[in-house]
């Protein structure tokens, strides 16, 4: 039988029992992988004395804690379906995947339970654990709950095939979907992962980008855990507090976002702190050119790109460390055992994958490989068009080049038609990205009566003198950008509004510039 997750947590355990598996930073708490599978053992019999049975689902609505990894592979160990759930959603979103996903169990904090307070009573046949903070009337304590289990765990039958999670996507374009992983899917992850950043049991990750999201849990912690790694939490990113941490802790490796590197590399005397670190992985949101070149210089540590969605495990190519600069722009090759296709996209339903496109071509990507997804939750028809004849649907446009490097313009939904013409929102923002004075910037079109839809930059400045006109210089003496390119209006706002995987929420800019234009 292949090896399924809790598999691989207990060969872990049984060739490493007394090296330091798990840190919390928070709680100043640590624990060799003996110790911590103690408290995976005592979790997953807790969670059977409360009723949870092989299929239910154990949601956590948590910042990162030790809690959440506990619960992941506590799950693992009883069959249960791991749920994590975005911490930054409101009351009412939470709701919906709590409608959705029906679990038995929720665990939150005191610092969220406000939300969990406000939508709890729609959910009677579920129980609420904290794990922290004094505790609501309708809750019970996760300490209380785990102090009397037992670390001897029951023998519950789990296969490589059965459901081990299911990751709500970011719902940058409407209501998020659950997107359903197998144990085999995320063990084959985790070894595409370990071979391409190659871990090793001697290495210490830092956890800075949220546990919930699939790019830290299952390109980092898992594949740590089955290297025989240590992991240390950080409960909230600081990017100062983040560079001190990887000096204190000699730490080797750690996953970013794009905007977590930037914080990090403009931090006074970053370059000294992150001396241990051998590598660095980026993904979740594009880099720009500009800025992979600013973290490589400022910080001089090795970058490895992976792009990637929730329904695919979530990577689907790396850039290697010493592509960054060569092939800059790119997100890299095909991941070990996937295969990527670039087709023409159809308005009409599902593209056909047959109908690829040449080099240089642009159109849907469209992948296939041995991590992707079951299927979406309690969504049979969405499940059939994402999985059309075999291959996953992106719905993201690229082109690969003559070498089989793939290039990811957008999403089909923020594709930029004006006068007949595409723009490609990334291909402006990278060339805004190169003025000294922006921070962050986003793109995206609006309707014009002359040529259908106009360019609209939404900028975050550094120079509060910073004017449009200067812009508009800039990208008019720029020789990487068409004149028909051309922003042709501009917006300064303080933030972009930011999902917890790094990616800007254009429908948020596009209900902003709706109001403004509405006043």
């Amino acid at each position: 039988m292949y090896a399924t997750l809790g598999k691989i947590f207990d060969q872990t355990v049984s060739k490493y029992p007394e090296k330091e598996a798990l840190v919390d930073l928070r709680k100043n708490q640590r624990w060799t992988y003996r110790e911590w599978k103690e408290e995976v053992h005592r979790l997953a019999n807790a969670l059977i004395a409360a009723g949870v049975v092989k299929g239910d689902r154990v949601s956590t609505f948590l910042f990162n804690t030790d809690e959440l990894a506990t619960a992941l592979f506590a799950c693992t160990k009883i069959g249960a379906i791991f749920n994590p759930i975005n911490f930054r959603l409101k009351a009412e979103e939470v709701a919906y995947i709590l409608n959705d996903a029906s679990p038995k169990v929720v665990l939150f904090e005191e610092q969220l339970a406000a939300s969990i307070s406000a939508v709890q009573s729609q959910f009677p046949a579920t129980q609420f654990w904290i794990i922290d903070g004094e505790k609501p009337d309708y809750a019970k304590s996760y300490y209380e709950q785990i102090a009397d289990a037992s670390t001897n765990l029951p023998e519950i039958e789990v296969n490589e095939m059965d459901t081990y999670a299911i990751m709500y996507t970011s719902g940058t374009t409407g209501r998020p979907k659950g997107v359903i992983h197998r144990h085999r899917d995320m063990v084959e992850q985790s070894l595409i992962c370990t071979a391409i950043i190659k871990y090793t049991k001697d290495d210490i990750g830092l956890v800075i980008a949220p546990m919930f999201h699939c790019a830290e849990l299952h390109c980092c912690i898992i594949p740590r855990v089955h290297s025989g790694a240590s992991s240390i939490i950080m409960h909230q990113f600081n990017p100062m507090a983040a560079l001190e941490t990887v000096e204190k802790e000699r730490v080797t490796v750690m996953f970013a976002v794009p905007t977590m590197w930037s914080m990090m590399a403009q931090q006074e005397g970053a370059g000294a702190k992150v001396k241990s670190l051998r590598r660095g992985l980026y993904g979740a949101a594009p880099m720009a050119p500009v800025l992979v070149k600013e973290v490589k210089e400022t910080l001089g540590i090795d970058l490895i790109q992976a792009y990637g969605q929730t329904e695919m495990g979530p990577a689907i190519t790396f850039l290697a460390e010493d592509e960054q600069l060569t092939k800059a722009g790119s997100a890299g090759k095909a991941a070990y055992n996937h295969e990527i296709r670039i087709v023409r996209p159809n308005g009409n339903g599902p593209s056909e994958p047959d109908e690829t496109l040449k080099p240089g071509e642009v159109g849907e990507i469209i992948v296939k490989g041995p991590c992707m997804m079951e299927g979406y939750f309690n969504r049979q028809e969405a499940t059939e068009n994402a999985l059309y004849k075999g291959w996953y649907h992106s719905s993201d446009l690229g082109y690969l080049d003559e070498d089989g490097y793939l290039y990811v313009a957008d999403r089909v939904d923020d594709m930029i038609i004006s006068g007949g013409e595409n723009i490609y929102p990334r291909e402006v923002e990278d060339v805004l990205h190169e003025h000294p004075g922006i921070n962050d910037v986003a793109v995206l079109g609006i309707p014009d009566e002359k040529w259908g839809e106009s360019v609209l930059a939404f900028v975050v400045s550094k120079d509060p003198n910073l004017t449009e006109q200067e812009l508009e210089e800039f990208c008019k003496n720029n020789n990487n950008l068409a004149g028909y390119k051309r922003p042709r209006s501009y917006r300064f706002v303080d933030e972009l509004p930011r999902n917890a995987s790094g990616k800007i929420q254009k429908f948020l800019l596009r209900e902003l510039n709706a109001e403004s234009g509405s006043r």
